[in-house]
């Protein structure tokens, strides 16, 4: 039977903007390089993009940490401290655990309000204590037992070199200390995703090495009064999350691209995107390929292009076929709703990662955790090793006082969005030119890396700390050499396109080896053919010229 989401845009809509991440999950026999990889984009407005970091450190016995609240830093409270915590930086620590996140919201009623830790803090806290994904899971549900959960309805991606979970977790409500969770481990050959809408529907009670839950997930539903049926017909998903429009079109949506781009199913699970089926899409699917690292980054620089979501080929592409859409995703014409396509990549991103996870290297140089700041359409991922100690300057906090209204050449949020910005309005004219020095840039980085690991693998077995410092320069180096080479992308732009025009180029550019100067021919690009006909019929004969 047809669902009739659509009645239910407007309530979408209101919450959605709350609701704005995507995580891609790729088992080690599901890629290339035998690699467990999760990736994450950070899509919120306003915020600013740089690179956590937290010494490994020990602790006496009885220290307290003070938690703030990750979103918008209200004080929440104090815990108990670790007495042993790790190296962590970004969403990796040192030992190749990496942890993402996507807010799928759920009940209102459910939300804790005397919770002290929330989604952000309890990623950042596990991982600085787990050694595992699976110690990660135990540690992420054993605080919100004990402290409680602040936030509303959240799925985790958790990895480690040997395996990958997806975690779902929604809170009792206020005075309810605790959480509901459900965790089930993605086969070793499977691919999975999420993108704010809880997705684990039905599971496996009996499985205890792939699924893990609470022990009251169901009869605190049955207490609520949200589920009265069978254990064995028991959806998570259904039950805490249930499925509306923007659940369905502007989050589902986002798994179903990965899905159909690396499996023989698209066309199968169209419908239910669609909103003509009400069969959910599997939680995790076998890719009819392996994926390499290039590829899961690639995927988080998808806008559906070349599908039936497809945004570039309308009038809302504008003159220029941009893949994005301006926030908020509905509006109304005489009286009636419309909205938006709402793909992985984003304008609003603040920064975005690949972990790459890899269980035949020694912790320090097997995990890989390519991080860019802004849209991962417009960044370059490069590559940070999880024992790095020392954050690249372009991506710390505060650099030279840059923060969310404070800009900065230094800054690499801020030289990526200022490319960015230029490139937005005149997209198809200009993204080549980005293309070409982002794929540069990775290709050099991706070339290097064997050498770079065998270099860092020998030192290991001498001096440990020798190995890690000379990861930790890498990171450095590349990462400053990134944003030197965009501040110099940012300037060819400005120059190239000056005015509307568009100046003739030697062969190589100055970005590149070859230092030539521009050529001084201009190109008229003027106004494009498809543009030129929505004017004549539009404004008739106002601008025809007169017949001699």
């Amino acid at each position: 039977m047809k669902r009739l989401f659509i009645t239910l845009l407007a309530v979408a809509a209101a919450t959605i903007n709350a609701l704005a991440c995507t995580n891609l999950i790729v088992g080690k026999n599901a890629s290339a390089d035998g690699s467990v990889m999760i990736s994450y984009s950070a899509d919120s407005y306003g915020m600013f993009g740089f690179l956590y970091h937290s010494p490994a450190g020990k602790h006496e016995k009885g220290e307290k940490i003070d938690i703030y609240d990750w979103d918008d830093g209200t004080y929440h409270g104090q815990i108990d401290q670790a007495l042993q915590t790790y190296n962590v930086i970004g969403n990796i620590n040192e030992f190749q655990v990496s942890i993402g996140e996507t807010t799928f919201g759920g009940r209102e009623e459910l939300v804790d309000k005397n919770g002290i830790i929330d989604y952000g803090s309890l990623i950042y806290i596990t991982l600085q204590r787990a050694r595992t994904a699976r110690e990660a899971i135990r540690i992420m549900t054993d605080l919100v037992q004990q402290y409680g959960y602040a936030s509303s309805g959240e799925s985790f991606s958790i990895a480690d070199p040997n395996e990958a979970w997806i975690l779902e977790m929604i809170g009792k409500g206020t005075g309810n200390r605790g959480a509901v969770w459900v965790a089930v481990r993605i086969p070793d050959d499977c691919i999975a995703a999420h993108a704010n809408q809880s997705r684990i529907h039905k599971f496996d009670m009996s499985d205890k090495q792939n699924v893990m839950y609470s022990s009251d997930v169901i009869s605190f539903a049955r207490e609520k009064g949200y589920f009265n049926g069978i254990n064995k017909d028991f959806d998570f998903a259904n039950t805490y999350n249930p499925l509306d429009f923007g659940g369905l079109r502007y989050c589902e949506a986002r798994v179903w691209s990965f899905f159909n781009r690396y499996t023989d199913r698209g066309a199968e699970f169209l419908p239910y995107i669609q909103g003509t089926s009400s069969e959910p899409m599997p939680l995790y699917v076998k890719p009819n390929q392996k994926l390499s690292v290039k590829d899961v980054q690639n995927m988080m620089r998808d806008h559906y292009e070349g599908t039936a979501l497809d945004i570039t080929q309308d009038v809302g592409a504008g003159a220029y076929h941009t893949p994005y859409r301006l926030s908020p995703l509905s509006f109304k014409v005489d009286g009636e709703e419309y909205f938006n396509e709402r793909p992985i990549s984003t304008q609003q991103s603040a920064w975005v990662f690949v972990s790459q996870l890899r269980a035949e290297m020694a912790d320090p140089v097997g995990g890989v955790f390519w991080f860019g700041c802004d849209d991962a359409n417009m960044t370059v991922f490069t590559p940070v090793y999880c024992c790095t100690n020392v954050v690249p300057a372009c991506y710390q906090e505060g650099i030279e006082g840059a923060n969310d209204v404070t800009f900065s050449f230094n800054s690499a949020f801020w030289v990526m969005n200022w490319v960015a910005n230029m490139v937005y309005p005149r997209y198809d004219l200009m993204i080549d030119d980005v293309k070409a020095i982002q794929h540069d840039l990775e290709d050099t980085f991706f070339g290097a890396q064997q050498s770079i690991e065998e270099t860092a693998a020998a030192l290991y077995k001498q001096d440990p700390a020798q190995a890690k410092a000379f990861l930790t320069n890498y990171t450095n180096m590349m990462a400053m050499s990134t944003i030197d080479t965009w501040k110099k992308l940012g300037e060819y732009l400005v120059v190239k396109y000056n005015d509307g025009v568009v100046k003739r180029m030697p062969t190589t550019n100055y970005i590149g080896k070859n230092t030539q100067q521009i050529e001084r021919k201009l190109e008229r690009p003027g106004i494009p053919e498809n543009l030129q006909k929505e004017i004549a019929r539009q404004t008739g004969d106002r601008y025809k010229m007169p017949k001699k």
